[in-house]
């Protein structure tokens, strides 16, 4: 089912939670409502649940208005971030409960609570009470639950932020199985990018209640539309720098540093920021720098190296070969492909590689 979403605003009070939103979500697919805290992900999830109304714009699931339809006739499962397991019923009348509320004949509701527990793979543990189970578990029973009633649309509030680590790893890969097997419609809400960009098949990213990018993962990565998504994805996070137009054509000096670059022709601004992920950089000679600095800090994360490098008054961030010798004190010359520079306006962030500033809706006609 096609979920379509046509110039949503939500108001608080004084407050925009979700200001003229569009977009549409196409049959089968896993998008991510990614952002900061406050952004309007949690409200636009409410949103299509049904659980508010906008205070203007229309929602469309399939060619169905639902904007003014309650949330128990919309057809959603819902997956919440604490699980809202019952602790006192058994892990197969938990994924029953839906069922039971429905009317649905009991023989027909064990058989397809079953149906889901295979599904989640927790067909074993039918019998336990949640408060036996692990958190993986516990939110493998709140998916079948979510699922038992075969909804048109699964809605997923942060269902992973109460897991460690290693578990959140292994329910993101079960959660994207589960979608994919079923074949349904699904929204994920998160504020971890890691999550949003490698289970989903879109990432809507979002801040202050404006869409500021909707595109599939790789995208957002390699292109960000602005300044604030370019900050927002990546890890570590990219390196911005401010730079001035010299007199010399191409010639641009680092704002707080001496030092001058050359950056493209067409790029006209008195002043630009510049943007340069750590992992694009590498270690090269003087001659080929780019920047050159005095290296501040050095650790090791997995199998990279993370070196600070000051250069004047700005510091940045690269990760290089550890099998490359290198110590604090040195001096060191970064270089970078010029096709991963990024360059923005200095007043209102927009990518300067992309024309016009972005106006916050995304024209998705490319991937329909």
């Amino acid at each position: 089912m096609d979920v379509r979403i046509e110039n949503v605003t939500m108001e608080f009070q004084n407050t925009v939670a979700v200001n003229s939103l569009s977009t549409t979500i196409r049959n089968g697919e896993m998008v991510s409502l990614l952002g900061p805290s406050g952004c309007g992900k949690s409200t636009t999830l409410m949103l299509l649940a049904g659980l508010y109304k906008p205070t203007c714009g229309n929602i469309y699931f399939g060619e169905k208005n639902v904007t003014n339809i309650d949330a128990e006739k919309r057809e959603i499962g819902m997956v919440f971030q604490n699980y809202a397991l019952y602790p006192h019923l058994s892990v197969l009348k938990n994924i029953m409960f839906p069922l039971r509320m429905q009317k649905v004949p009991k023989r027909e509701a064990k058989d397809r609570a079953m149906e889901m527990a295979r599904l989640v793979q927790i067909g074993h543990l039918v019998d336990r009470k949640p408060g036996q189970l692990s958190g993986g578990q516990q939110q493998r029973v709140a998916i079948a639950r979510a699922l038992v009633k075969k909804p048109n649309l699964l809605l997923l509030d942060e269902p992973l932020s109460n897991l460690d680590a290693r578990l959140r790893l292994e329910m993101r890969e079960e959660i994207r199985r589960i979608q994919q097997e079923v074949g349904i419609t699904a929204i994920f809400v998160t504020h971890d990018q890691e999550e949003a960009l490698s289970i989903s098949d879109r990432v809507m990213l979002m801040k202050d209640g404006v869409l500021q990018q909707d595109s599939i993962p790789q995208e957002m990565y390699r292109k960000p539309i602005n300044s604030f998504a370019a900050a927002f994805i990546g890890n570590p996070p990219i390196n911005f720098l401010l730079a001035r137009k010299t007199e010399q054509a191409g010639n641009y000096e680092l704002v707080n540093s001496s030092q001058i670059i050359k950056l493209p022709g067409y790029l006209n601004q008195q002043k630009i920021q510049i943007g340069l992920r750590p992992e694009n950089l590498f270690l090269t000679d003087k001659d080929n720098a780019l920047l050159t600095g005095e290296v501040i800090h050095l650790e090791t994360i997995g199998r990279d190296t993370l070196i600070r490098v000051q250069i004047e008054d700005v510091t940045i961030r690269a990760l290089i070969d550890p099998s490359i010798p290198i110590n604090v004190g040195d001096q060191c010359h970064l270089g970078i492909e010029q096709d991963h520079v990024h360059y923005f306006d200095t007043e209102n962030g927009s990518n300067l590689e992309r024309g016009n500033s972005y106006d916050g809706q995304a024209n998705m006609e490319q991937y329909a």
